[in-house]
């Protein structure tokens, strides 16, 4: 009889990033746009950000995960010097797919909220694959 193995990942793992904003962080600095902001690719960034820390303590050996859609809304804007909290909930897995809600807040105020979804692979396959890609 072949054991079996409890999947790594279940919905409910959470996990939060914090970010202090700086110049470099800002539209005007990542082509973004030409205010002195957080800039959405920072925004988008971070969300990923905690969606790789909920699973980083169980991951399997040779896996890791790759984002593969994002839908955020960006709602509010972040002065520099704020600091934004970024939280990942695992909201669904359905087998390698893991789906995350994300919530990225300064303060009360939520900056942006969508979902990141992301792919569990073999990190080795998946870099090999790339670069016969390109």
């Amino acid at each position: 009889m072949q054991e079996q193995r409890e999947p790594p990942f279940a919905p409910g793992l959470t996990a939060r990033v914090e970010l202090t904003v700086t110049d470099a962080d800002t539209a005007q600095a990542v082509g973004s746009g030409d205010v002195p902001v957080l800039g959405t690719p920072r925004v988008v960034a971070l969300a990923e950000a905690a969606t790789v820390a909920a699973t980083a303590t169980r991951m399997p050996p040779g896996a890791t995960t790759v984002g593969t859609r994002v839908e955020l809304a960006h709602r509010a804007a972040t002065p520099v010097g704020r600091t934004v909290v970024a939280q990942a909930r695992l909201a669904e897995v359905d087998g390698r797919r893991l789906l995350f809600e994300v919530a990225v807040t300064d303060g009360d105020e939520t900056v942006a909220d969508g979902r990141v979804e992301r792919a569990l692979v073999d990190r080795q396959r998946f870099v090999e694959r790339a670069a016969r890609a390109s």
